[in-house]
């Protein structure tokens, strides 16, 4: 079969090949973002994978012919879709095309104009099973499909020829790591920091992530807190060549591992109040639009581009249009069809993120992206506004005052709020073993109530004073959560090592504490009060109690409610146990 497919390997191909679409969601919100188009049908002929085709098309010189039809047929496809026009179809490119890369453009072109797709609905992934970036012709198709408004994506990122090369030099919009990485990130510290790192300098470069081949919830959950932004793979669809088959969205994604905000965080509060939102120009339209914004703007020095689905390309700047607007009929020049000048020529790459990206990520854009206007905010991978480094500051010192309120006055200790905060990043990161340590005082209430709220106050700044004594590195986090409750939050210590400091920790309390009570009730060891509902009797002299909650280094958690809720729990164990102290691991039963 393989011989005679040789001579009329077209012919046969257009028979029994089929496009498969595989659905590529954003993580945040479930919706299909858009489509990959994959071969099939090729065993039938009996080729064993899609590749080994395109290698013997190549071979016998079909390979352009081949790669127009399923090209054709997946537009055809893509546009029976009723959403299509909010999707994007993400078509792969043999880097062995690249020499003949015009005449399979033209090709692409001209089913878009008959389907009345925009062509950035289209997104082209770069393949790197070769080096892309070693054809001569790459660069001129590069700026061709730039102009024309195609997307580019890099395929495979981590496994192939000379990525970094084309991430640096080329106009890219997308990342997709390869499976490779993505298989077990939940358990492997290596890859989950390779991939943090990937997605962090990706988003400076304002480029969008896409994992590939999510096989598993755990994966799925480790790349949405890494901040990947959007994903593809067995666990969300397979790929199918029934359209009845294709949802629109997997909302049910929203709620695995975690449960809804009911409010925004304090970030994505002063983040959304500093928010601009600045007027955009679209990159296939004309330079007069451009004209005319800074024209009714003249204080804005630079203004957003988008694609015609919404998403950001960059930010258009007035210095790169000056040197035609000083000139002698510069602007008739921009304009001259001719000449060819329009906006995705001048369009610069800027930082994009998400809306509920802290303030201190973004703040580390800035600092690592030279000569940045801004950084643009995304919502559901659609334009939102921008922050400039003026509104960035303004967050930031307004997140440091709030910190500063939410103090506890007593102490100086931290309060709920970044409790919480800090519990909720220990939770996502699972690089290192976490614990959560819950400090309560037991019997406090019939001292306070038998010595005075000054001697209550004094118990509480004492322990204070011993967890700064016991606790005092830089990634320790101590917090006062109110009256006599404390919490402790620490990583990478060994469980062996956090039992001697805080068995310490309770019996220097205990020392100090004691000398508080009168002599004739140290010698008694006890007081006479009441209790909470308001009856008499005996209380032993005041102790802490602490419960203890390992995350095992791997853990990945984002319902941090399932957390607190574990830690209450060890507490009431700890205030029933002999010692005070009692340590458990949390394995997100």
């Amino acid at each position: 079969m393989r011989r005679f497919a040789n001579d009329q390997l077209l012919t046969l191909a257009k028979l029994v090949v089929e496009n498969a679409l595989q659905p590529i969601v954003e993580v945040g919100t479930g919706a299909v973002f858009g489509y990959e188009s994959l071969m099939r049908g090729h065993d039938r002929i009996g080729f064993d994978s899609p590749l080994d085709l395109l290698d013997q098309a190549a071979a016998s010189g079909q390979l352009v012919s081949i790669e127009q039809m399923v090209a054709s047929r997946a537009l055809a496809k893509f546009a029976t879709l009723p959403h299509f026009s909010d999707t994007t179809l993400f078509l792969n490119l043999d880097v062995r095309l690249i020499a003949q890369g015009d005449e399979l453009l033209d090709s692409v072109l001209q089913h878009l104009r008959l389907a009345n797709i925009p062509p950035s609905s289209v997104c082209f992934e770069l393949s790197e099973r070769f080096d892309n970036t070693s054809v001569p012709e790459f660069a001129g198709l590069v700026a061709r499909l730039r102009k024309s408004g195609f997307k580019l994506a890099i395929d495979d990122f981590g496994v192939g020829h000379g990525e970094m090369k084309l991430l640096c030099d080329f106009p890219v919009d997308y990342v997709k790591i390869d499976r490779h990485f993505i298989a077990g990130l939940d358990g492997n510290p290596r890859k989950r920091h390779l991939v943090k790192n990937i997605v962090n300098f990706c988003h400076v470069l304002g480029v969008r992530v896409i994992a590939e081949g999510i096989e598993t919830e755990a994966e799925f959950i480790a790349c949405r807190e890494f901040g990947v932004d959007l994903v593809q793979g067995w666990f969300i669809a397979r790929p199918t060549t029934l359209m009845n088959e294709l949802k629109p969205s997997f909302p049910h994604l929203q709620e695995i591992g975690k449960v809804r905000r009911s409010t925004q965080s304090l970030d994505e509060i002063l983040i959304r109040r500093q928010i601009e939102h600045m007027p955009t120009v679209f990159e296939h339209e004309g330079i007069d639009s451009v004209f005319d914004l800074f024209r009714r703007n003249p204080r804005q020095s630079f203004f957003p581009v988008l694609n015609a689905n919404g998403e950001p390309r960059g930010i258009i700047n007035e210095f790169h249009l000056k040197e035609f607007i000083y000139q002698p009929f510069g602007r008739d020049l921009l304009k001259n069809k001719i000449y060819e000048r329009s906006i995705s020529h001048f369009v610069e790459r800027a930082p994009i993120v998400g809306l509920d990206a802290d303030a201190e990520r973004l703040m580390s854009i800035f600092a690592n992206m030279d000569g940045s206007d801004c950084v643009i905010l995304t919502e559901n991978m659609r334009y939102a506004g921008v922050v400039s480094a003026a509104s960035l500051i303004r967050i930031i010192n307004e997140k440091q005052l709030k910190t500063a309120q939410d103090q506890n006055p007593l102490t100086g200790l931290p309060g709920n709020r970044a409790i919480r905060d800090l519990m909720q990043d220990f939770a996502r990161d699972g690089d290192d073993s976490r614990f959560f340590c819950y400090c309560d005082f037991d019997h406090f209430k019939p001292f306070n109530d038998h010595y005075g709220f000054q001697s209550g106050d004094h118990a509480i700044s004492l322990f204070a004073a011993l967890l700064r004594r016991y606790f005092f590195a830089e990634g320790d986090f101590l917090g006062h959560v109110g009256g006599d409750d404390f919490f402790i939050g620490l990583r990478d210590w060994s469980r062996e090592e956090l039992t001697e400091i805080l068995d310490r920790l309770l019996s220097d309390f205990h020392d100090d504490v004691i000398e508080l009570y009168s002599e004739e009730d140290r010698n008694t060891g006890r007081i006479h009060g009441q209790d909470r509902h308001g009856r008499d009797r005996e209380f032993p002299l005041m102790r802490c109690s602490i419960g203890v909650l390992e995350l095992p280094r791997g853990l990945v958690i984002d319902d941090v409610n399932r957390v607190s809720a574990e830690i209450a729990e060890l507490k009431k164990k700890a205030k029933s146990s002999d010692s005070g102290l009692v340590i458990d691991v949390y394995l997100g039963r």
